[in-house]
């Protein structure tokens, strides 16, 4: 199975030099100047031909700092002239923009960021951004500025990436007329839809690899479209990953709430980057003399031998001899398991199957459990369990391990009035995403 190389741990925050962390995907200035990626492929990190071979394949840069490797929108460093970068503290690097985009960018975060802050407008608004630890600049170029910033992305072992830029314009006031009809014409649709898909990255579980899509694929979402071509992002080769969807939902409406009670600052051209884990590695169950599934229905590395079964921290499953009972009990943390095969089945039949959702502790006690049953299942229980999984209640918001932050600020301004265009974007984003639930 492909792994990522390990992740050092970051630098405390709040220091100008260190840091954890990165906006990632969100190296542009204009955000919908997104460097193409080829749809449909993996998606290996940029290659730089005059820098030297990193461990892992990839192209080692300024002071050890890399190209990062899942960026999904934006200049891609190495083949544009800005990019993002990965450094060796956990951070990234975002290339400052020529004037005026780069420094009123910075200006934004220096504002929103500064330690003497009290206004709870913008200490509100650090909740939905990527942490800010302040300029950076190799020794060797101290005229080449970067923007240290938050990785969304550390925390997740197979991060499903999606760039969405919000708003129904995505030019700023002070655009010329030959830059409106430019942007206007790349996607006519910007002002009805309020939000334009500029790339993701999703991992499929059955084949251990990703899915990718460009700024291309969201220009030709329409009205009609642009439901399944969200929907995309949230299926895992499987089954669709609603947990997800409603974690996302949960968490865009706080966005949308802080922007409906501030009238201080307008975006333009500014991003939605969603992240969910998209892997399903675990430990392993025995399960005795009961088999789940058939191997070759399984994905790699979900047998590990005989009868045991790969599985994560958030599903136990237990077989009793005795009475033919198998017991699955489910944790809140369903998010990572996703990795039976819909075409593998029990060899047992006429066997019970309890589903219990519950609170799962470290000593594997069952706790607070509500009883989704199913009894006479005729040994057809991985469909039971995919029933389950795929299909589970928007109820259950806080089951997925899911990040919404907002990214791209070389187009913000002072206002006295409401960002109804922004607002306008997540309203129509949180409707989309509400129809795909309801299907």
């Amino acid at each position: 199975m492909a792994t990522e190389p390990p992740r050092p741990a970051p630098p405390a925050a709040g220091h100008p030099e260190g840091g954890c962390g990165r906006c990632a995907g969100g190296g542009r200035g204009e955000a919908e100047e997104a460097a193409a990626q080829q749809a449909g492929g993996a998606a290996p990190g940029p290659a730089v031909a005059v820098l030297p071979a990193a461990a892992g394949g990839r192209r080692r840069g300024l002071n050890g700092c890399v190209p990062l490797s899942h960026q999904v929108a934006g200049h891609m460093y190495g083949k544009d002239k800005g990019g993002i970068l990965q450094h060796p503290d956990g951070t990234v690097l975002k290339q400052l923009q020529p004037p005026p985009r780069g420094p009123r960018e910075q200006e934004f975060y220096n504002k929103v960021y500064d330690s003497d802050c009290c206004d709870s407008v913008l200490l509100e608004l650090r909740e939905h951004l990527p942490k800010y630890f302040g300029v950076w600049s190799p020794p060797t170029a101290p005229n080449d500025m970067y923007l240290k910033l938050e990785d969304v992305t550390r925390k997740f072992n197979k991060p499903c990436i999606m760039d969405v830029k919000i708003g129904q314009k995505s030019y700023d006031p002070y655009a010329s007329a030959e830059k409106i009809q430019q942007q206007v014409s790349k996607y006519p649709l910007m002002e009805e839809i309020g939000f334009l898909v500029l790339g993701m990255r999703v991992y499929h579980v059955s084949s251990d690899s990703y899915e990718t899509q460009n700024q291309h694929y969201g220009r030709s979402l329409t009205k009609e479209t642009v439901k399944d071509g969200i929907s995309k992002f949230f299926h895992n080769g499987y089954c669709l990953r609603r947990d997800a969807i409603a974690a996302s939902i949960q968490k865009i409406e706080k966005i949308l709430k802080w922007f409906e009670g501030q009238k201080q600052l307008n975006f333009y051209a500014s991003s939605l980057l969603f992240v969910y884990e998209g892997s399903s590695q675990a430990p392993a169950v025995r399960l005795s003399d009961v088999t789940l599934a058939e191997k070759r229905g399984v994905p790699k590395g979900l047998l590990s031998g005989g009868d045991i079964l790969e599985y994560n921290n958030n599903i136990h499953v237990i077989s009793s001899t005795e009475n033919g009972k198998i017991e699955a009990s489910v944790s809140k943390g369903l998010s990572k398991f996703y990795a039976l095969h819909k075409k593998a089945y029990s060899k047992r039949h006429h066997s019970q199957l309890s589903l219990k959702v519950g609170s799962l502790e470290q000593d594997n006690m069952w706790k607070s459990s509500t009883c989704i049953a199913q009894e006479h299942l005729n040994g057809n229980v991985i469909p039971q369990l995919e029933k389950v999984f795929c299909h589970m209640p928007a109820e259950i918001k806080e089951s997925a391990n899911v990040e919404v932050r907002m990214i791209d600020f070389a187009h913000v301004f002072p206002s006295n009035t409401k960002d109804e265009g922004y607002v306008y974007g997540l309203k129509n984003l949180i409707t989309v995403l509400k129809n795909i639930l309801d299907n």
